[in-house]
């Protein structure tokens, strides 16, 4: 069990360290094939941000 549970630990971390970074041309490309109701309200500030306004921090 404990084996088990290491390893879905080390699964979710894997997959998360996969997300394109907020931003990026990947990202954006990810979000425009988004269904936009699917979309957070900081996931559309953040495209209308850097995907659209093209703003750099």
């Amino acid at each position: 069990m404990k084996k088990m549970l290491v390893l879905l630990v080390l699964s979710s971390a894997m997959l998360a360290g996969c997300a394109p970074e907020v931003g990026s041309d990947r990202w954006c490309k990810a979000m425009e094939a988004k269904d936009k109701g699917d979309w957070s309200a900081n996931e559309a500030a953040d495209f209308a941000k850097h995907c659209l306004l093209k703003i750099k921090e």
